[in-house]
């Protein structure tokens, strides 16, 4: 099992393009499948017994995991990995199982994440040049980091991944490879560059085309652990709620485009999402608002 488990990692890896970590995850879950089927097969477990488990063997799994204290988040992932391996059996392996088209995954409430205020955002200026008063080029750095995931909706690991080259010029997109080297244009507002450029003037590790834009105080490229931190500094100063993370920004950027009339599909392609169901967990935001607003603004309401 191990050299087929391999084989499909590899080719996770450099056909279909997938992260190193989205691989780690699949093959986690996948050797846990693994695992389970030798110990409700009370052996080894080979090729033939995973061509050939059973119903009673995968929800005999899913119940393992809940009684591991898995969430169903993680089983319903885990589950989606499995469908995909047995996709790839079939397809190279000329093995096929039908069974586990029959198994349901748990569902999964999706919770939806709250958006910023935008004056909490405009204070965030204020309390980085407090903050960050002795090291300029460091609260140039931050701002500018948190202009760019708000102004143009990225991953932490997209803005990180920007290079000195790609805003030279200051073009007016940004080509962003995201999730599985999908690859996106990503329009710029002058006032990112605002920012951008007032950073780039101070940051004292030079500006050569293929280093990396956003750096440490080592001067090493910066890690999506030290921009959380940035956000968490911040969320602290200003007393913040807990929602308040890098994403809750790149959120507040949909949820603006969405409230100023913009439709699904454009926002799918500029968020980089691969299904259109992601997306819309935004207008469901959008109108959970409204009827907060409703609620407290019409005059009907007020009589309830």
């Amino acid at each position: 099992m191990n050299e087929v488990i391999a084989e499909f990692i590899d080719y996770l890896l450099n056909t279909k393009n997938y992260s190193t970590h989205t691989c780690s995850a699949y093959e986690t879950d996948i050797r846990d499948f693994v695992q389970f089927l030798a110990r409700f097969n009370n052996g080894n477990t080979s090729l033939h017994d995973v061509a050939n488990a059973d119903t009673f063997a995968f929800r005999g799994w899913m119940a393992d995991r809940a009684k591991r204290e898995l969430t169903h988040k993680s089983t319903a992932r885990a589950l989606s990995g499995l469908r995909t391996f047995y996709k790839w059996l079939l397809r190279y392996k000329n093995i096929q199982n039908d069974a586990i088209d029959l198994i349901s995954a748990p569902k999964v409430e999706r919770k939806l994440s709250k958006a910023i205020e935008t004056t909490d955002i405009s204070d965030m200026h204020a309390a980085i040049r407090s903050l960050d008063f002795e090291e300029p080029w460091i609260a140039a750095r931050d701002w500018a980091l948190v202009v760019l995931i708000f102004g143009c909706g990225l991953r932490i690991s997209e803005a990180l991944a920007l290079k000195n080259a790609d805003i030279t010029g200051q073009p007016d997109s940004l080509r962003i490879i995201g999730k599985g080297n999908k690859e996106r244009i990503v329009p710029v507002l002058p006032a990112v560059y605002v920012a951008i450029d007032k950073y780039v003037k101070l940051n004292p590790f030079g500006t050569r085309g293929e280093d990396p834009l956003f750096r440490s105080v080592r001067g090493l490229p910066m890690s999506p652990r030290m921009a959380e931190k940035v956000v968490e500094k911040l969320r602290h100063y200003l007393q913040l709620p807990d929602y308040v993370t890098p994403h809750a920004l790149r959120h507040t950027f949909a949820t603006a485009l969405l409230a100023g009339g913009a439709d699904l599909r454009s926002l799918q392609e500029l968020l980089g999402h691969a299904s259109l169901s992601t997306t819309q967990l935004y207008t469901k935001v959008n109108i959970a608002e409204i009827m907060d607003a409703y609620k407290h603004a019409h005059p009907l309401a007020q009589d309830e």
